[in-house]
This record gives structure tokens, C-alpha cells and sequence, in this order.
């Protein structure tokens, strides 16, 4: 797998726009997570996003907290989704993008962490409750293990600390659509599109869009308003869990990841 920073700039120079669908790890169980994500590669995926379960997702709206739940009561930990990690890697063009909540990173301790994620193939890794205040803990040594880490905007943050995320973001900058937790919505948020020319003019790094995203046209406009990247996490989770099984699931999630690839 290539850097999440080589990644956007190979997209770039094709004039592409990234796909990047989010799967909770474990859920439906982690031989299923194991299969989907070469089979998202194929889709069309450019970066998989892997939620590592958590107890408290703050950002996470019902559909992630319920598959997050359902992993954690299988007992899948850190451990358990860096070896699906290590196990499929070698298959994947697209970077890893591992999501995780702060807490579990303290208490393991940052290098510990970044080393371990690293040594697993992991590429970029996003922390939805990391304030930019405390973010030079773990931005800078994130350098050195080879792991980028990318912080969010929020559509209600003064333009100032807009500008400061933005720079500080490694790899690419994940801007929120709206206000609250993820979740399926029948539209992408306005606040949007004015955002997207204040990132341009704050930072020269790719600029990706998600929560709310559940269908192909979200994913053009999105793209037809500038964003560099389409991420799309809960109408993926969603599929896996509501399938009679979880070859079927697969079959959706293939569906749908080509048809928002197609759409952009």
C-alpha cells in the first residue's frame, strides 16, 4: 500500500476524486471484514476507513454505535482488527485509514500505538474526539512511524480554527457536512460548499467530505463541488447488518461502493 499523501496526489494528477467507504471493524464478525475489504478494493474503494469498536463513539451515530456494540460483545479489540489488517493487506492498492477514539490511544500509550498500527500496515488514522489543542501529541510523532494523522472541521468552527485544522491535517482533511453525529441523511449539508473554498485558501491539502453520505447523487454533488474525497460510512455499516447473511452483505456492499465510484 502506498502513503495516504501518495495516494491523493496519483488521484490528483489523474483529476480523479476519492471514494472512501467505512467499515466497522468486527462487525458482522472479522472473517467478514477480512473479505470485504479486498472486495471494496476492487469497487473502487481509493482509502477503506476502519472503525476500531469503541464504548462510548461520541461522533458515532446509531447505525456505527450499534455495530460497534455487536463487535465489542464478540470481543474484537485493537489486536484483532490489526491482524485482519496484516492478514489482507497484500491485497489492497488503497491505504488503511484506521478510525479510533483517543481514549484507547492514551492508555496504550502513543508510541506503543503508532508503532503497533504501523508494523500492521496501517497508513492514516483518524481521532473524531482529539481537540486541535492536543493534537501535537500524537501529529508529530505520527511522522516518524510512518502513519498520517487527519484531523476534523466541523461546519460550526469559526473560520480561524478552520484555517488551523487545516493546516495542521496530515494526509487530507476530513470536513464534516453536518452538525452532530454520523448517520444516513436524505441531503448533504449546504454549510458544505461554502467550507470548501476557505479550505482551498487555508491549505493545499485534499479536502474530503463525509458523515450523511447514503447515496450516489450525494456523492456527485459532493464531488461537483470541489471536494477531493466521498466518505460514506453508515449506508455501508448498514448494509453488512441488515443482509440475511453475511455473503449477502458483501454482495450490497459491493453494489453500492460501485455505484457511488461511478457516480464520481
Amino acid at each position: 500500500m502506498t502513503t495516504v499523501s501518495q495516494c491523493f496526489q496519483t488521484l490528483r494528477q489523474e483529476k480523479k476524486c476519492a471514494l472512501i467507504p467505512f467499515l466497522t471493524a468486527g462487525d458482522p464478525d472479522l472473517e467478514t471484514t477480512a473479505k470485504a475489504l479486498p472486495l471494496l478494493d476492487r469497487a473502487g474503494a481509493d482509502f477503506i476507513e476502519l472503525g476500531v469498536p469503541y464504548s462510548d463513539p461520541l461522533a458515532d451515530g446509531p447505525v456505527i454505535q450499534a455495530a460497534a456494540t455487536r463487535a465489542l460483545k464478540r470481543g474484537v479489540k485493537l489486536g484483532n482488527v490489526l491482524e485482519v489488517v496484516e492478514t489482507v493487506r497484500d491485497q489492497l492498492r488503497s491505504p488503511i485509514v484506521l478510525f479510533s477514539y483517543y481514549n484507547p490511544i492514551y492508555h496504550q500509550g502513543v508510541h506503543p500505538f503508532l508503532k503497533r498500527i504501523s508494523q500492521a500496515g496501517v497508513k492514516g488514522l483518524v481521532i473524531p474526539d482529539i481537540p486541535l489543542e492536543e493534537a501535537e501529541t500524537i501529529l508529530k510523532p505520527a511522522q516518524d512511524y510512518g502513519v498520517e494523522v487527519t484531523l476534523l472541521v466541523a461546519p460550526t468552527s469559526p473560520e480561524e480554527r478552520i484555517r488551523a485544522i487545516a493546516q495542521k491535517s496530515q494526509g487530507f482533511i476530513y470536513l464534516v457536512s453536518v452538525t452532530g453525529v454520523t448517520g444516513t441523511r436524505t441531503e448533504v449539508g449546504s454549510r458544505v460548499k461554502e467550507l470548501l473554498p476557505l479550505l482551498r485558501q487555508a491549505s493545499d491539502k485534499p479536502v474530503c467530505v463525509g458523515f450523511g453520505v447514503s447515496q450516489p447523487q450525494h456523492a456527485e454533488q459532493i464531488k461537483n463541488w470541489g471536494a477531493d474525497g466521498v466518505i460514506a460510512g453508515s449506508a455501508f455499516v448498514n448494509r453488512l447488518a441488515q443482509a440475511d447473511s453475511p455473503d449477502m452483505g458483501l454482495t450490497e456492499i459491493e453494489a453500492f461502493c460501485r455505484s457511488l465510484k461511478a457516480a464520481i
